[in-house]
């Protein structure tokens, strides 16, 4: 599936611009994964070449399946649609419902606290909304563990309400929040 999704700028943030993973992206990943907090909120180890190679041939993978649908975020100053690697979003449908699927995301340390996140999240959903309602997608849910504040404030801005606290279960080694955004969530 060759998919593009732009987000506009405004006159205090700058267009994003996401696209799925491709092997330019190898070195940015590994950059971005040399910050110990994205690290500690995400669980993987990519420390090398070697690592973002393995990395992005999951993402990959996931596109073909069709069970893990992940965009690389990229700050578009240029308008070129090519820029610094900001993040990462992605869409996971692992269950046999089509009514619902798990979103999540990562900002690298350089985007964070520039509503890059939110603004990426609400274009991965907005797409997956569009992309899926015809095989019945009704509901996202995003988790994250409890102490991940920034993340709390990322599902508030992006509208997906607090649901419930879930107990911890791998892959979070604390409790967690569980936050929901149904396709006929209100603007």
């Amino acid at each position: 599936m060759n998919v593009t999704l732009q987000v506009d700028s405004t006159p205090s943030v700058s267009a994003l611009f996401l696209r799925p993973w491709n092997d330019g992206d190898v070195e940015p990943l590994v950059e971005a994964y040399r910050d110990p907090m994205l690290r500690r909120w995400t669980g993987l180890s990519v420390e090398s070449i070697e690592d973002a190679v393995e990395w992005l041939e999951l993402q990959r993978s996931g596109w073909a399946t069709g069970e893990r649908l992940s965009f690389a975020v990229h700050e578009d100053h240029s308008g070129t649609g090519e820029g610094r690697l900001a993040g990462n979003v992605v869409m996971k449908r692992t269950s046999s419902s089509q009514e619902s699927a798990e979103v999540g995301y990562w900002t690298a340390v350089h985007a964070r606290g520039r509503d890059v996140a939110p603004r990426a999240l609400e274009a991965l959903t907005s797409w997956a909304f569009d992309t899926f309602a015809v095989e019945g997608l009704e509901r996202l849910d995003l988790l994250h563990q409890v102490d991940n504040l920034a993340s709390c404030r990322v599902a508030e801005k992006a509208r997906y309400g607090f649901h419930q606290v879930l107990p911890a279960r791998p892959p979070f080694p604390r409790d967690g929040h569980l936050h929901i955004r149904r396709a006929d969530t209100p603007a």
